[in-house]
């Protein structure tokens, strides 16, 4: 019996076998209040799932943190920077005209290198039953 997925996919594997997982990438949302210093608080994660067309970011910044690396970190355009991302992510008309590119060409754009005080990490993959779960795990297990 197939199983339907919230975007109404089914997933197969290459020989038509149904899989209950699917690869997903992931990166970290990391905020670099001093670039010389080179230290950095992870702030968030994006997971992309390209078989369910999924994007998504979460947030959750420690400020008590990122104050003991920089004092005067501007924690205003900080929030605003990873309110943008989720933004980004979400897709759609309140996201300018990069929401409404695909979900895979908004990944590789955000996880792009920058230098900005928000940046995303190393991309990783793995394999997930539900990418909306994952974003949830990825954002305990290595942000909060």
């Amino acid at each position: 019996m197939s199983e339907r997925y919230p975007s109404g996919t089914v997933t197969t594997g290459r020989v038509g076998v149904e899989r209950d997982r699917a690869v997903f990438e992931y990166a970290l949302l990391r905020v670099v209040p001093c670039v010389e210093r080179g230290e950095c608080v992870n702030a968030g994660v994006i997971v992309y799932c390209q078989e369910r067309a999924f994007l998504a970011a979460r947030s959750s910044l420690d400020e008590g943190r990122l104050l003991a690396l920089d004092e005067g970190v501007d924690l205003v355009g900080v929030r605003r920077a990873l309110e943008a991302v989720e933004m980004m992510c979400r897709g759609g008309d309140e996201a300018g005209a990069a929401g409404r590119e695909r979900p895979g060409q908004r990944f590789r754009w955000l996880t792009a290198p920058r230098s900005t005080i928000v940046r995303a990490g190393e991309i990783h993959g793995g394999l997930t039953e539900d990418p909306e779960a994952e974003v949830e795990r990825l954002l305990d297990r290595l942000v909060r």
